[in-house]
């Protein structure tokens, strides 16, 4: 496509006159056409942020809460045993090295989301219409892929979310049971209490959204803080020395870059979030909502990693929670906190599963749309509760599936589509941002590996051991 302008002496209209503009003179200027980016900056017309609409935004604190549950999981959790993979020193960069990429990432896949508010005119798109949209406008020969790519996603991040609700389920009934057990002096079915958890499973998925969602995050949040509280009590009673732990391990340190990824890795609910922002540019930026609320996660997982792996060793548990006495009530207590802020952020995962769905059918609901979509959000959860109850030892498989799909969906995709969307308009100075992608890429082809062989292992040893199902991480 060409533009095409007028010039030289007047003279009367001719057929092309009709149609081009013109100043009356006989003779035109070609001017290459402008790139998608060069497009964007000139479109004055179209702001995608202020365009936005949406019926609940959320602000930029109820986002940074969502954040940090999202961010904060029970993987925390296996810190300290990724730590006494890595050594108390390494460990300390190699978490903010993981923390760095997993971060970056996100934070790629928002800048390009933003780039391609403009060149689609559109103010708001998804992880996986994000990916489209890239291969879309790239180069001619990626655009066939672009349903692949879509599609790649959305089933990714359905898996992967949906075994996530699943394995929730699980770790809950868990920890209850545990308790239960130990106060009362009674055995209770962990089926049982897997499909007794249907109804307040059901409740908490019924919160119409982000925006309602962001009290439960908080409360999420606080109950996760006091069982963190706790578990630093213990943690911070009779330290060995220093001196006792090793400070650097090499062998091993894939299982620590294994752990630690997934544990921090919450690329699924990063759209949604932004989606729902009532300031989106506010996600971004060294002072972002993504900066902050990263920084303090990091900082976290440092902390209970090293006081995790110094306090106990080479005896240190998958989960820290095993290390705890079981016969104190704050030890009880951790567990009784951490299920129930794994029960708050139920919500919040399975916000990624019900968006990918509704996104699929909503047009096809044109009557009763809103009772549609209560059904389905009752639907998916009685199907995660199944699951189950049907698995109670799913955790291993979902690991697998984790490794997997959280290595491809997490590192790779996002710079795949950086590159593409920077494909016309350059990699930078001396091609930097090429080259930092392909480091990143190594990095996910040696989580999805090195994750993929642990969670195997995990499976191998949780049905060829003489004990039960373990703790779910």
């Amino acid at each position: 496509m060409v533009n095409v302008v007028d010039s030289g002496a007047k003279h009367a209209p001719q057929e092309m006159e009709q149609f081009l503009p013109g100043d009356g003179t006989n003779k035109y200027k070609i001017q290459p056409r402008k790139s998608d980016a060069e497009q964007a900056m000139s479109n004055d017309d179209f702001d995608p942020f202020a365009m936005r609409d949406n019926e609940h935004p959320t602000t930029d604190s109820e986002t940074l809460t969502h954040l940090l549950k999202a961010s904060l999981g029970t993987g925390i959790l296996g810190m300290p045993i990724a730590f006494m993979y890595s050594g108390l020193v390494l460990g300390i960069f190699a978490t903010i090295f993981t923390a760095f990429i997993c971060t970056h990432c996100s934070y790629v896949l928002v800048k390009c989301g933003h780039k391609l508010y403009y060149r689609t005119r559109r103010t708001k798109m998804t992880f996986a219409e994000i990916a489209e949209a890239a291969f879309l406008k790239g180069p001619k020969s990626l655009r066939m892929f672009a349903p692949v790519a879509k599609f790649s996603i959305l089933f990714g991040l359905f898996l992967t979310y949906f075994g996530t609700c699943a394995v929730y389920t699980v770790i809950v009934a868990k920890n209850f049971e545990q308790v239960l057990e130990h106060w009362f002096g009674f055995d209770i079915d962990s089926r049982m209490l897997i499909g007794i958890l249907l109804v307040p499973l059901i409740l908490i998925a019924w919160v119409p959204n982000l925006k309602y969602l962001a009290p439960v995050s908080m409360v999420a949040n606080v109950f996760m803080g006091l069982g963190l509280g706790i578990t630093f009590y213990y943690l911070c009673q009779d330290l060995p020395p220093i001196q006792e732990r090793s400070l650097f391990t090499l062998g091993t340190l894939p299982s620590f870059f294994s752990i630690t990824i997934f544990a921090m890795e919450a690329i699924g609910v990063v759209m949604p979030l932004e989606n729902n922002m009532k300031t989106p540019k506010s996600f971004l930026g060294v002072c972002g909502v993504l900066s902050k609320g990263m920084s303090g996660v990091t900082l976290i997982y440092i902390v209970l990693g090293f006081l995790g792996y110094q306090r106990y060793g080479d005896a240190t548990g998958q989960s820290i929670t095993l290390n705890l006495p079981v016969e104190e009530w704050p030890a009880q207590a951790v567990k009784v906190l951490i299920a129930l802020a794994v029960y708050c952020t139920f919500g919040l995962q399975f916000y990624v599963c019900l968006e990918i769905v509704w996104d699929g059918i909503k047009e096809k609901c044109t009557k009763r749309p809103l009772l549609v979509n209560y059904v389905l959000r009752t639907v998916l959860v009685t199907a995660a509760v199944v699951l189950a109850v049907s698995v109670p030892t799913i955790a291993p498989f979902m690991g697998l599936i984790g490794a997997f799909c959280f290595s491809i969906l997490g590192l790779i995709f996002p710079v795949i589509i950086e590159l593409i969307v920077h494909w016309d308009t350059g990699f930078g100075a001396y091609n930097w941002i090429l080259w930092k992608n392909i480091l990143i890429t190594f990095c996910g082809i040696g989580a999805l590996v090195f994750g993929s062989l642990s969670a195997v292992k995990d499976i191998i040893a949780e049905y060829s051991g003489p004990t039960g199902p373990p703790e779910a991480q």
